[in-house]
């Protein structure tokens, strides 16, 4: 996966507007933007290449531009678990991990065809340890982000079928159309058979 820095890029405008728009990103000064993109690359990916794996210690903070990102934790068997998407205006991160210097609990996969902006981990912490405004934003998300995880996770269990679906429906209604069936029913640990079966039912 080549990366280009902003300045190089022929969509480098498209990119800083995408990029002041990011749920973490979006209260910067011009000057704090000045200071963060040189550390920033841009990587096109395409659909199915992994950002991060599992169980390493060498670690990125992403961006998404565009299309849409699944963490995913995978066992000993090769089965996976899908924890969360995310799409543009959303990060990736393994922040936590870093923080614990634990290897990363899951990997980031690219579901469809994406565009991130990355810079090294140790180096996005640098920058939010000299601008205490953006860590807290930051810290608030990467906690927003494990909450939402672990509410999902007892939602597998607690909730039936067709109440799983409906939940991400009310939760995610932006993401319900753009997510591949498979990988849907994958997150909610469903097959696909059922997935669309809910739907000729008028279930869901």
């Amino acid at each position: 996966m080549p990366s280009i820095a902003i300045a190089n890029h022929s969509e480098r405008n498209v990119i800083r507007a995408q990029l002041a728009q990011n749920i973490v990103l979006k209260e910067m000064l011009d000057g704090e933007r000045e200071e963060l993109e040189p550390h920033l690359l841009v990587v096109d990916c395409a659909k199915g290449e992994t950002l991060l794996d599992q169980g390493v210690h060498e670690m990125e903070q992403y961006f998404v531009l565009d299309g849409i990102l699944k963490r995913v934790v995978t066992n000993a068997n090769a089965k996976e678990m899908i924890l969360r998407f995310a799409d543009e205006r959303d990060i990736e991160t393994s922040y936590a991990a870093w923080r614990l210097n634990t290897p990363t609990p899951y990997s980031i996969v690219c579901l469809t065809k994406a565009r991130v902006a990355k810079l090294p981990m140790p180096t996005w912490v640098a920058f939010i340890d000299r601008h205490p405004k953006f860590k807290a934003t930051f810290e608030h998300e990467v906690m927003r982000l494990m909450s939402e995880i672990m509410a999902h996770t007892i939602t597998l269990h607690l909730l039936d079928a067709p109440g799983r679906v409906r939940r991400f429906l009310r939760k995610h209604p932006e993401l319900a159309e753009r997510i591949p069936k498979k990988e849907l029913a994958a997150y909610l640990n469903l097959s696909a058979e059922t997935l669309s079966r809910l739907k000729q039912r008028g279930k869901i």
